[in-house]
């Protein structure tokens, strides 16, 4: 299974939960030297932009991701213009809000994301 099957299975799964963090984290497991269980124990407080309101649970797991990937601070530069570029801020209530003007379903908005930014890492990380 590739990490964009794992993540859409991760985002299907009705019996766990898994935030946008965790979601980005399962997949990654391999550049960061954990396993699965561990990435959902790191991420568990990283949801709703760090149950408080701040960055985006997807770029804080992808700035983990590079960092145990051993990629350097063009490549988090790099996942943080694209969030700048292509979603207009990396706060999660901004982002909500943005879905919410659009009427897109916040399940679908934040799936989106995760989705956008899974693949965002394959590239900087291969």
């Amino acid at each position: 299974m590739d990490r964009m099957e794992l993540v859409k299975e991760l985002r299907a799964d009705t019996k766990t939960h898994y935030n946008c963090c965790q979601s980005v984290l399962v997949p990654f497991c391999d550049c960061c030297g954990i396993d699965q269980e561990t990435a959902r124990k790191l991420g568990a407080n990283f949801g709703s932009g760090m149950r408080c309101g701040g960055a985006c649970g997807t770029l804080t797991a992808a700035l983990m991701v590079l960092g145990m990937a051993g990629k350097g601070p063009d490549a988090a530069q790099a996942v943080i213009n694209h969030f700048r570029t292509n979603r207009g801020a990396v706060d999660c209530p901004s982002l909500l809000r943005q879905s919410k003007e659009k009427n897109i379903p916040q399940k679908e908005h934040c799936d989106q994301l995760v989705y956008e930014i899974v693949a965002l890492l394959e590239s900087l990380v291969e």
